[in-house]
């Protein structure tokens, strides 16, 4: 499970994402909030916790722009104000659930499950692009019926990329979104993990499914 974290305090940024991190969610950070717009645009994340009072556009605002474009991921919202009316306002405009700053850790991340859960009542745990499938509880992937065994790191990668199928990503993208960290620009990690994954979910099959762009990076797609 991905969440996106919007947090212009460095500090309190850092804290949440270990506490989240801990209870084995993968977690991006960022601090601007037309930054947290876009991200949310091009990432399938599974929950937001969004802080009102960010740099650029403030929180209310990149939650009204999410609803406005039907973007439906799960928003936890904090504030160190916590009045009733920007409380009110945060339910209104779409969010799921609202935390007063000062909040204890334990309890964020019980909220944040909390929305996981929901969310995961409505979207479909399982994932499929042609004749693969993956449950993403289980984790689980097979194609035609045949299983197919995976490493963490392994499906960790073929989940972004279905969550991400026709969209062409980067191995920067890829390095961010599934190792958690900045890498060397000049490893051939990337390249190595999409070979093992696609040996393993394509060899067998004449329909391709994981595809190389030139210059670009990977795409997951049917291209039948």
């Amino acid at each position: 499970m991905r969440i996106l974290v919007v947090e212009d305090d460095k500090k309190t940024g850092a804290f949440i994402a270990r506490s989240l991190k801990a209870e084995g969610f993968a977690v991006d950070v960022l601090r601007d909030g037309d930054e947290a717009l876009a991200a949310v645009e091009h990432t399938p994340y599974d929950a937001v916790v969004l802080d009102i009072m960010i740099i650029g556009r403030d929180g209310l605002s990149v939650l009204k722009q999410m609803r406005a474009r039907r973007n439906q991921t799960p928003v936890l919202l904090l504030s160190a104000r916590g009045e009733v009316n920007e409380r009110v306002e945060g339910l209104n405009a779409g969010a799921e659930d609202y935390l007063p700053k000062p909040f204890a850790l334990e309890e964020l991340t019980a909220r944040v499950r909390a929305l996981v859960r929901r969310g995961g009542d409505v979207k479909s745990p399982l994932l499929r692009v042609g004749d693969l499938t993956l449950d993403t509880i289980s984790r689980i992937a097979e194609r035609g019926g045949r299983k197919i065994e995976l490493t963490t790191r392994e499906y960790r990668l073929l989940e972004y990329l279905m969550r991400s199928e026709g969209r062409v990503c980067s191995r920067m993208m890829i390095i961010e979104k599934v190792w958690d960290y900045q890498f060397d620009p000049g490893s051939n990690i990337v390249d190595v993990y999409v070979g093992k994954l696609r040996e393993k979910i394509d060899a067998d099959s004449d329909v391709k499914l994981l595809h190389s762009v030139r210059g670009e990076g990977y795409v997951m797609k049917d291209a039948r």
